[in-house]
């Protein structure tokens, strides 16, 4: 078996591949591509297998190429969609393939002077002078109208099948937009394989066709399964919705750590293999470790910092490491007061705060920190029963009632963490 395939198989990341198409990447060094379509001004983690499959496609000595979908991108891709996407103006789209093409090269190899160094391309580049009346001209007659209605994705929309709505022209062409990347794609740079998500398999096909049809070439096409959790829920929104995306400026590294730490015992074997590069050998020893003790979560940890580093760098993980610690009280006071406010305030989320004047913190005392000046505790003589029970720290850090606050207590030169028991935090901006 082809190495590449083999280790998508063992994985889990393989769904289907058309005849032939191991026999090329066995025959010679193949160049490939994957298509990132610029919906925002990041990726996210949704994108990560994409980026993987071309990790792992030049690790096994093939070539290759990110597409971003400057053209495209116009339009948006209907597969899996049940409504429309909303246009986007041409400024904006400009920003996100900006964003988008410097996040493509943190992850491959774009060394020109190696026979299979990564290439980033635009479909805008070769889209944009091309009228309309050539497009359809040289591709349209190509495709018959049966066949694009024969994909899965086009008679969803059609038949309104699952809820789906209507599908407009602009985005029934849009099969044939990326059937003419691959085709421009093989004339010009010699691809001879298109992967994706299974989702895609019909855009790829269209490809493969209008090459077979316009230049009697042979083209592949390969994907990879849609991700989802253990549970069948949807892979890679937080409980409200929300993405987790790779730029940290979107989604912390703190809060990107959180979320492989936080995967369930199912998700995580799967993940392990999904999203790591560790060989097939260590993760096997890894599970097996898990299983013998799981409430270690051996498993979790060593995901978390793995994708993490990779996304990032190792330097954000230690910090992610530190937080998460701090966060479950395995650390000192010390590392708290130097936490920046940002991370600091990443960590608590959520967590109840009210802006006291800096004169009203220094000094006074816990009691009434705790009680009238914050609101954190509802008297006086709660704050008083709470802290002879021993239950009240400041910082991570017990207290008595002779505790009173000083500079040297504030974290960033600005917070304090009340905490009562092991949950209920409260935190006191100094202004």
């Amino acid at each position: 078996m082809n190495p590449f395939i083999e280790e998508l198989q063992w994985r889990g990341l393989f769904a289907d591949m058309m005849p032939g198409t191991e026999a090329q990447l066995n025959k010679e060094l193949t160049t490939g591509y994957i298509g990132f379509d610029p919906t925002a001004d990041s990726l996210h983690i949704g994108s990560l297998i994409q980026i993987k499959i071309l990790a792992h496609f030049q690790q096994h000595g093939h070539k290759p190429i990110a597409l971003v979908g400057g053209a495209t991108g116009m339009i948006g891709d209907p597969s899996g969609k049940s409504t429309e996407r909303n246009a986007l103006d041409e400024d904006t789209l400009n920003h996100y393939v900006h964003c988008i093409t410097k996040q493509l090269s943190h992850f491959l190899n774009f060394d020109s002077t190696e026979a299979n160094g990564a290439e980033l391309v635009n479909n805008y580049e070769w889209m944009k002078k091309f009228s309309f009346l050539d497009f359809i001209k040289e591709i349209g007659k190509n495709i018959t109208v049966n066949y694009m209605l024969a994909k899965e994705s086009v008679r969803k929309r059609l038949t309104g099948e699952d809820g789906y709505e209507g599908m407009s022209f602009t985005e029934f062409t849009y099969q044939l937009l990326q059937g003419y990347d691959f085709l421009h794609l093989y004339r010009e740079k010699g691809v001879k394989l298109q992967m994706g998500g299974t989702d895609q398999w019909g855009n790829i096909t269209t490809g493969t066709e209008l090459i077979r049809r316009k230049v009697q070439g042979e083209a592949f096409a390969l994907t990879v399964p849609l991700i989802t959790k253990a549970d069948g829920s949807k892979f890679g929104k937080s409980e409200s919705g929300e993405n987790y995306w790779l730029d940290p400026k979107k989604t912390s590294p703190y809060r990107f750590y959180q979320f492989w730490l936080n995967a369930t015992d199912a998700d995580a074997k799967r993940f392990i293999k999904y999203y790591t590069f560790l060989g097939k050998e260590e993760i096997e020893q890894l599970i097996a470790e898990h299983q013998k003790a799981p409430h270690e979560r051996k498993l979790q940890k060593k995901l978390a910092e793995e994708v993490t580093v990779w996304v990032h760098n190792r330097d954000e993980y230690e910090k992610a490491l530190k937080a998460s610690q701090i966060l479950f009280g395995k650390t000192t006071a010390e590392d708290l007061i130097q936490l920046e406010e940002a991370l600091f305030l990443d960590i608590f989320d959520g967590v109840p705060q009210k802006e006291i004047s800096r004169t009203e913190v220094i000094g006074s005392p816990i009691i009434e920190l705790l009680s009238e000046k914050s609101g954190f505790l509802k008297s006086k003589s709660e704050a008083q029963r709470e802290l002879k029970g021993k239950s009240i720290s400041v910082n991570k850090v017990k207290v008595d009632t002779d505790f009173t606050a000083s500079e040297n207590d504030l974290i960033d030169g600005k917070f304090l963490l009340l905490q009562k028991g092991k949950k209920n935090y409260f935190i006191i901006k100094a202004v």
